[in-house]
């Protein structure tokens, strides 16, 4: 047995020292183009947030915006509405990016601008930011709409700063200088734009290009006329890490603000590209499923395979020897096993056999409870990501390196009705793992051993909704929108299996990195065509009325129950009766929001609120209803008589006419 084990260390050791000089090269890149910013579809391609418009008639990005009345201390960010991998966390190297935007800063009157003297006349600049997310808005003034008080210390950003005003409390040197911003406000460098013979406030058009070498950590800035060619000198030019202010994913665009002064930030034009590389490895069957398309980056110089071939080692020696080795190590364990199998009963031979099945990969299995104990460091309280009735979730770590979420069952629930019978609830995680959606969360496996029973859930770095939408950020409509299609779609092909989810909620839906939503945290009751006696507590009308209600949770902005009197259904239906659906709406997206959809969306909610019988529509009406195309059915005038309560913890809810408010 000594012997066989050599013989598989050293040719593991020969292939490993055959492979590790090669592999493909592979490249994540992306490429932005405005011309302008008047396309029909801009609002799904970037994302305005606090004061800032897109103007038709200029065909440009404007912050603050000029409808406004006062156009003192205001802020405003234009963010491209998807991620953007900067950064490669295994070799922690940054991305390698150049950008181009043409920009004008125009002056105007404000009646709150009191002084009318030249002194007067400015704004605190414009940025291009690169920011962790899309929903924050800096503060007005000198913190350029850049950073606020909510941001953290640790908050990653960069920002190449065009700034119009002197504030010597940041050390800014004048108020026509650049300046580059990493995590903070005060510039880690500046240079002054009059020694350039560039002024911002002239009222021309500027063009900046700036560029960003990653793997040398080289940024160059240029300015000059929009319309001039390519400038020959740098305005800036020397050595620059951003890497400890980058995240895998980041978010880019321009913030600017106005403080006792006023000033139109205009951005005419923008071109983005990035490209970051990485090695290609080799997945094994443990491997997570990628959610990123990569592209090979291919070398185009003919003259160095010819080169590279007279000093590469004989690699076809070495394979040759480890195959050999290998063979032999095979035949050895092959004799050794059959000998050791002639020795063992007959049940012993079956159950080992069938222990030996090959796996395809990423196929839900079966975990040990040593594996899901050792993931999550001995369920720690710091791996804790949150909890509700049923149980924990914590997040872990496989032995493979891939991150997944795990959800350990509490005892309360494995001993009431919904979770008595072990083999049903088993059966069940089962049934769901098989399930395949874009929109669905994947399950890795499970484990059940003695009285605990725990699901793994593959891992998203962005959370659950709820911590999107209650927290201290602002969804925009767009993506609320996404949102609610998305999980409308998995709750469809959900019971187009004949499952039903029964625990549809904020804290269900998770967002991937490019905050496409995914439906998770099921309910695990048992499968439809297995719960005809209990239809009305795991029936898939419950799920289309808490989806319903999930609606008015995302157009609204506020949680399912308002007081210990109100609950949401009963605000909306209220709203409703009055015909003032619009005091429904979130009030925090401001004039971003399109209202017509945002009440079309809160009457399909009300809709799911109906009792089957009446008018309640199936998952697959509402996924055409949400298409904005089909016409939706009359709501009734007013909320028809409740007959039976809604309980947020078990929905039961599906053979009343509708739902009576939080008792």
């Amino acid at each position: 047995m000594g012997c066989f084990l050599l013989m598989i260390l050293l040719a593991s050791y020969l292939v490993s020292s055959a492979n590790t000089t090669t592999g493909p090269v592979i490249s994540v890149s992306k490429h932005l183009c405005f011309n302008d910013f008047n396309l029909e579809n801009i609002h799904d391609h970037v994302n305005l947030l606090g004061s800032a418009n897109f103007s038709k008639e200029k065909g440009t990005i404007q912050i603050p915006d000029v409808s406004q009345f006062d156009l003192t201390h205001k802020a405003g960010r234009a963010i491209y509405s998807s991620p953007v991998r900067l950064f490669d966390p295994i070799s922690h190297t940054p991305a390698s990016f150049q950008t181009t935007f043409s920009f004008q800063f125009t002056n105007v009157s404000s009646p709150h601008v009191y002084n009318s003297s030249s002194s007067s006349v400015g704004g605190s600049g414009l940025t291009f930011i690169i920011v962790p997310d899309e929903f924050t808005i800096g503060r007005p003034g000198p913190w350029l709409g850049m950073l606020n008080d909510a941001c953290q210390e640790n908050y990653k950003a960069v920002a190449v700063e065009f700034d119009t005003y002197r504030n010597p409390e940041f050390g800014d040197l004048n108020d026509n200088h650049l300046g580059i911003n990493l995590g903070s406000i005060v510039s880690s460098k500046a240079v002054n734009a009059s020694d350039f013979g560039v002024f911002f406030k002239d009222g021309s058009v500027h063009r900046a290009w700036i560029s960003y070498d990653g793997a040398r950590r080289w940024m160059e800035i240029r300015l000059g006329s929009d319309g001039q060619n390519y400038p020959a000198k740098p305005i800036f030019s020397g050595f620059l890490d951003i890497s400890p202010f980058l995240n895998e994913y980041m978010f880019i665009g321009f913030s600017a603000s106005t403080g006792n002064m006023t000033q139109i930030h205009n951005v005419m034009s923008w071109n983005f590209t990035s490209t970051s590389q990485a090695s290609l490895r080799i997945p094994s069957s443990e491997t997570c499923l990628s959610t990123v398309m990569l592209q090979k980056t291919y070398n185009n110089d003919q003259s160095t395979p010819h080169k590279s071939s007279k000093t590469e080692p004989p690699h076809g020696f070495l394979i040759f020897i480890a195959v050999t080795v290998l063979s032999l190590a095979a035949i050895l364990g092959f004799y050794c096993h059959g000998k050791r199998q002639r020795n063992r009963k007959l049940k012993a031979v079956a159950w080992s056999e069938k222990k030996q099945r090959p796996r395809p990969p990423n196929k839900p299995r079966r975990f040990t409870l040593s594996e899901i104990s050792s993931a999550t460091r001995g369920f720690s309280e710091l791996e804790i990501l949150g909890n509700d009735s049923r149980g924990v979730y914590y997040r872990g770590k496989l032995s493979n390196g891939c991150q997944v979420a795990v959800k350990r069952f509490s005892s309360q629930f494995l001993s009431s009705q919904q979770g008595l019978d072990k083999r049903r609830l088993v059966k069940e995680i089962g049934d769901i793992s098989r399930v395949r959606h874009p929109n669905l969360v994947p399950i890795r496996g499970w484990c059940h051993v003695n009285r605990q029973t725990m699901v793994v859930y593959e891992f998203y770095s962005n959370g659950s909704l709820d911590k999107w939408l209650f927290g201290s950020g602002v969804l925009p409509w767009s993506r609320r929108l996404k949102v609610i299609k998305d999980v409308a779609e998995a709750l469809s092909f959900l019971h187009s299996k004949q499952l039903a989810h029964k625990n549809m909620k904020t804290s269900s839906v998770f967002l991937d990195v490019s905050f496409r939503a995914v439906l998770g945290d099921f309910g695990f009751v048992l499968s439809g065509n297995e719960s005809r006696r209990f239809e009305s507590a795991v029936s898939q009308k419950a799920d289309v009325f808490e989806f319903g209600v999930f609606v008015l949770e995302v157009v609204s902005g506020r949680r399912r129950r308002l007081d210990e009197e109100v609950d949401l259904v009963e605000f909306a239906w209220r709203m409703h009766e009055s015909d003032e659906k619009v005091k429904a709406v979130d009030l925090r997206m401001g004039s971003l929001v399109n209202i017509e959809q945002a009440i079309r969306v809160i009457e399909i909610g009300l809709l799911c609120t109906l009792n089957e019988s009446k008018g309640r529509p199936s998952m697959e009406e509402l996924v055409e209803f949400l298409s904005l195309k089909t016409e939706l059915p009359q709501l009734p005038t007013s909320r028809p008589i409740a007959l039976f309560p809604y309980n947020s913890n078990t929905a039961l809810c599906t053979t009343g006419y509708s739902c009576a408010p939080f008792n």
